[in-house]
């Protein structure tokens, strides 16, 4: 019997007590939701009957409402419900379109200079009916919960992945390098400092990306990181003009670049390995599993070239 009332639970229960939870009203989420607040109050309260806890906090008067721990802890079922549900419907829409629908891929910004031109070009040769969308975000964590609501398709990021529906294929290992000003007194060396010598050295870092700067600071005392960003083009330009250095992955690096050098790191820091990302539980178009081949290809040119 305690299963068979789960049965009644519907996405229009989760929907109120989301609304419930965010607006902290009954009022608020009713507006907000279409409904009338009787409407959501009875949603909340079936839902509450269901699972047989009371999922509310109802303090009356003119005191916000709030979640109850076993709302809370409810709610994070249903992201996860809801996420599957748009996973599904994703499933339908590429399995109607076959071959000719569009293939949605997910991108950092050095994967979009370095290795997506060329694996587009190849790809329209062999499938000049699939348009590819690309997304790009600075966050792999962005791209990855893309990829598992079913706005993507498929996604490029680093690995190892965190928990999810997720399976990869490794594209590449990219050594980090220490890039330097042209005209930089480094910039003479063959490979980087020790990193105990760049302890204090001005450096330019990522604002949202925790690597390499979390391995360096267990490795370097002193770490001086005098500015921050997200865009790799901003980071090249203040390194290019001597405002400090940057610990970056080479593929970040354009080598025909005359401002900069690129000093290697050797082992020092283990690299950063690249992967392209699906989803385990949804359908695979050839066009997706082509393209995956295709990026494992150019990683192994570009590792073979370096």
């Amino acid at each position: 019997m305690e299963r068979d009332s789960w049965l009644g639970v519907e996405l229009r229960h989760f929907a109120a007590l989301e609304a419930v939870g965010r607006a902290r009203s009954f009022g608020r989420a009713a507006r907000e939701l279409g409904y009338t607040q009787s409407a959501v109050s009875q949603q909340v309260a079936q839902l509450e009957r269901a699972v047989g806890q009371p999922l509310v906090e109802r303090p009356g008067g003119p005191r916000p409402v709030d979640l109850t721990d076993a709302g809370r802890l409810l709610l994070r079922h249903a992201d996860a419900i809801v996420a599957q549900l748009d996973a599904a419907h994703a499933n339908m829409d590429a399995f109607a379109e076959g071959a000719a629908g569009p293939l949605r891929v997910g991108i950092f910004q050095s994967v979009g200079a370095r290795i997506l031109p060329g694996l587009l070009r190849r790809f329209k040769q062999d499938w000049p009916r699939v348009e590819v969308n690309v997304r790009e975000e600075t966050d792999a964590a962005d791209l990855l919960r893309l990829l598992e609501h079913g706005e993507l398709d498929l996604t490029f990021a680093d690995l190892p992945l965190p928990e999810g529906p997720f399976e990869s294929d490794e594209v590449l290992r990219d050594p980090y390098v220490l890039i330097v000003a042209a005209d930089s007194e480094l910039a003479t060396r063959d490979s980087a400092p020790p990193l105990r010598e760049v302890s204090g050295l001005p450096l330019i870092g990522w604002r949202s990306t925790g690597e390499p700067e979390t391995y360096l600071r267990g490795r370097v005392p002193e770490l001086n990181v005098v500015f921050r960003t997200d865009d790799n083009g901003t980071l090249m330009s203040l390194v290019a003009e001597g405002l400090g250095s940057a610990v970056v992955p080479l593929l970040v690096v354009n080598p025909r670049n005359p401002a900069l050098v690129a000093l290697p790191l050797g082992g020092r820091l283990p690299p950063r390995v690249l992967g392209i990302v699906w989803h385990r539980d949804r359908y695979h178009s050839a066009a997706s599993d082509a393209f995956v081949e295709l990026a494992r290809e150019l990683g192994a040119e570009y590792m073979n070239s370096r």
